[in-house]
């Protein structure tokens, strides 16, 4: 059986992202993630490099790995061309591939980025779309939004948008053909196991946790993800 370390050696992020770290703290100095979050990209670096399976296993089931913004300020700064953020995108894939970003209140959130971003993806050909961005989801964008939610078609109009037109324009409708292939190009680079695997694992913390999951977005489960903060993220300062 694989070991961790040697299933992160497989991923060719992670052999390009970590070469010679020799601990210089520049990466964590730059990083905003490191300035708000409990997060220290030169540790994760040290951490990795001790192939230490329980501590790399402790790592995957962390908040750490998902703290990081894939701003790639430490790619351009490390003295050693080392690039953290490469090495955090191999952990997150393992992670998930292993099910066990369901450890942590982060990791839970790709539940909700599949279930929303990566699903309007493959439903409308856009990360965002007026039509999924529900008032009841986003209370925070007030009565303005709940009234072009409900009057989209002629506000896109009057502010020029091709909305929901087979036009060229903002907001057209992207026509099935182009659908079709986007939803190839997930099944051939494997973005749809990707999505299969955090949907087993999700339903099976749902049960865990004792909440109502189904096909259906929003359901209690995708609340909860949506919704929680143990508050203990941010850096005591």
């Amino acid at each position: 059986m694989s070991t961790l370390y040697g299933m992160l050696l497989t991923d060719v992020r992670f052999v390009e992202g970590l070469n010679a770290c020799m601990n210089c703290g520049v990466c964590t100095a730059i990083c905003p993630a490191a300035e708000f979050y409990n997060y220290d990209p030169r540790k994760l670096l040290n951490q990795v490099q001790l192939k230490d399976e329980s501590i790399i296993e402790e790592l995957l089931k962390s908040e750490t790995i998902w703290y990081c913004g894939q701003c790639m300020s430490c790619k351009t700064r490390c003295p050693r061309g080392n690039t953290p953020a490469f090495v955090v995108q191999a952990l997150r894939k393992l992670s998930v591939k292993l099910g066990f970003f369901v450890e942590s209140e982060k990791g839970r959130q790709q539940f909700a980025i599949k279930r929303t971003v990566g699903e309007n993806i493959l439903k409308y050909g856009y990360c965002v779309h007026p039509e999924a961005v529900a008032p009841s989801m986003h209370p925070e964008q007030g009565p303005v939004w709940q009234w072009v939610h409900e009057n989209a078609p002629s506000v896109m109009e009057r502010l020029g948008a091709s909305y929901q037109k087979q036009e060229a324009g903002t907001l057209r409708k992207i026509a099935i053909e182009d659908l079709d292939e986007l939803q190839s190009i997930f099944d051939v680079t494997g973005g749809t196991e990707m999505f299969e695997t955090i949907e087993k694992y999700s339903a099976q913390q749902a049960e865990k946790m004792k909440l109502e999951f189904n096909d259906q977005t929003p359901n209690e489960y995708f609340f909860n993800v949506y919704t929680e903060d143990n508050h203990n993220h941010q850096r005591n300062l």
